[in-house]
């Protein structure tokens, strides 16, 4: 199937639940009102895909492709959560380098439009800073409730006023 007449929409969820879930509900909207989408997994959270759901889950379908970045933590096969302070911290570290290597392939792709746009999770730093480092436009998709995402925004107003940390 040609999909170069398609926006292509690149998601980069946090490898977590909580963040992949979302991801995909929105990668399929898109998908479903003519974008191509190129669905950015963790090599990490690709093979516990794979695992739990089967070779078949990761195949796509015409204009919908999966696609790995190494997340930089140690190998492990464990089907288990990952260190999360350590995660958030080798992503922000190691990830840019590999993301741009994949954006730079994906608009080498016969038969599919370059990359019309990034979408990153609001904790994914480095698909941000990627995509602008490449002209592509980007914006920031928080998966959290809109009550959280106001409570990081204005997190240091809470410190300055003496809110949090909690007292007893």
């Amino acid at each position: 199937m040609d999909c170069s007449n398609k926006p292509h929409a690149v998601l980069v969820p946090y490898p977590a639940q909580g963040h992949v879930t979302p991801f995909m509900k929105l990668a399929k909207l898109l998908h479903s009102h003519g974008f191509h989408i190129t669905f950015v997994n963790t090599e990490f959270n690709h093979r516990r895909l794979i695992r739990s759901k089967g070779p078949e889950s990761v195949k796509g379908v015409p204009g919908f492709c999966f696609e790995t970045i190494p997340d930089g933590m140690p190998h492990s096969d464990r089907d288990a959560t990952q260190d999360v302070p350590m995660l958030c911290d080798m992503t922000r570290k190691t990830c840019l380098g590999p993301f741009k290597e994949l954006l730079c392939r994906l608009n080498l792709t016969d038969g599919v439009r370059k990359v019309s746009c990034v979408i990153g999770d609001g904790v994914m730093s480095f698909a941000i800073k990627g995509a602008r480092d490449l002209g592509i436009p980007e914006v920031q998709f928080w998966t959290s409730p809109a009550c959280a995402f106001m409570c990081f925004l204005h997190y240091r107003e809470f410190i300055k006023r003496g809110i949090v940390p909690f007292k007893g």
